[in-house]
């Protein structure tokens, strides 16, 4: 079993920058890929960015490349998701998720992640 917490998200102006954080516990966190997703009121979840074991690949929705950047640290069980350049278009509830793998692949769709957080809000003012 894996546990995940978000933090970091919050109220920011548009063209601003937040850190969003998911600490694990429970098994080896480097056994897993770990990704963001986010859900705004009335519409799907929705796939962010996604990071291999070794962090050695990662992979984005195209709204978001070029202004957040994902990238995890094993040695503190953390991954994190970097936002620069908000738009109010980014507001919403964000999922830290993971699932287990080691062979690299990198993954983008909701069904494919075994354990998620609870999520952390991000509203961005216009």
């Amino acid at each position: 079993q894996v546990q995940l917490v978000e933090s970091g998200g919050g109220l920011v102006q548009a063209g601003g920058s937040l850190r969003l954080s998911c600490a694990t516990s429970g098994r080896t966190f480097s056994s897993y890929v770990m990704g963001w997703f986010r859900q705004a009121p009335g519409k799907e979840r929705e796939f962010v960015a996604s990071i291999s074991w070794s962090a050695g690949s990662t992979y984005y929705r195209t709204s978001v490349k070029g202004r957040f950047t994902i990238s995890r640290d094993n040695a503190k069980n953390t991954v994190y998701l970097q936002m620069n350049s908000l738009s109010p278009e980014d507001t919403a509830l964000y999922y830290c998720a993971a699932r287990y793998s080691n062979s690299g692949t990198l993954y983008s769709s909701p069904r494919s992640f075994d354990y998620w957080g609870q999520g952390t809000q991000v509203t961005v003012s216009s």
